[in-house]
This record gives C-alpha cells, structure tokens and sequence, in this order.
C-alpha cells in the first residue's frame, strides 16, 4: 500500500512538472486564429505570440495585436513576448531583446507598419532600403501607448 502511495505520488509530480511546460507553440498560418482581433493569421513575417509562466500561448497576427492586447491582460503573467524575426519568416525571437522598425513601405496586417528584427543591425539594413525609425521594445511600446 506505501508503494502504490508512493507511486501515485511521484506520477503526480511528474504530471505537474510537464503540464506547465513554457515554450513556443508553431503558428499554424492560416488557421490560427489572432486573440486580439479575430483575424486568422496568414502573414509569416509579422506574427507574434505570448506564452504565459503557466505555458498558456496567445497566438497574434501581428506585434501590435500584440502589444494591444497587453492594455486587457495583467502582464505580470507573461513569460515570454515573441515576435516573428522580418528576416527569417516563420522564427519567433524574444521581442524584447528585438529591433523593431516602423516603416511605411513595410506594411503589417493591422496597419501600423511595425517590423521586428533579431540585431540592431540587421533592422539599420533594412531601414537604409525602406527607411522608417528604430524602436526597442520599451520605446515600442511608449510609442504605441501614447
């Protein structure tokens, strides 16, 4: 009886170790959905995600869903911020360690013309062919907040 106890304990923790796993989930492009506009997401360079610290994912067509939907959720619950890299289709990298242009001549899904990048460098390439300015993520979100 102590074994099968002891057992059913060890079964337990294991099940809540690996049931609050946080991680990325893969965007299905064209069949996922936007939480914050409802809008499937098909663009595989602006989407974005947030995974929450109990692994719960928010899948976004774009940065700014993103970000606006950050103003209706209590953001001290969010592990992770990704956005998709303008660069490499498809990658998530961490938003808040991205380079983000706003530029005209880059447009998004939602209208706000916002890219993100994985280096500074790479962002200040594109920005020589397309122009616009550079944000990092807090002045990102000065930006879009004011």
């Amino acid at each position: 009886m102590k074994t099968l106890k002891h057992y059913s304990t060890i079964a337990l923790l294991l099940l809540l170790c690996f049931s609050c796993n946080v991680k990325p989930e893969a965007i299905d492009y064209g069949n996922d959905g936007c939480h914050f506009c409802k809008m499937t997401i098909v663009d595989k360079i602006h989407a974005a995600e947030i995974v929450t610290k109990k692994g719960k994912v928010y899948k976004f067509d774009a940065t700014e869903c993103m970000i606006n939907f950050t103003e209706e959720f209590d953001t001290s619950e969010i592990q992770l911020y990704l956005s998709n890299n303008y660069n490499e289709p498809e990658a998530l990298i961490d938003a808040t360690q991205a380079t983000f242009i706003i530029s005209k001549n880059i447009p998004s899904p939602m209208g706000a013309f916002l890219s993100a990048f994985k280096s500074e460098e790479d962002a200040k390439k594109v920005q020589k062919e397309k122009g616009g300015v550079l944000y990092n993520w807090e002045a990102l979100l000065a930006h879009l907040k004011s």
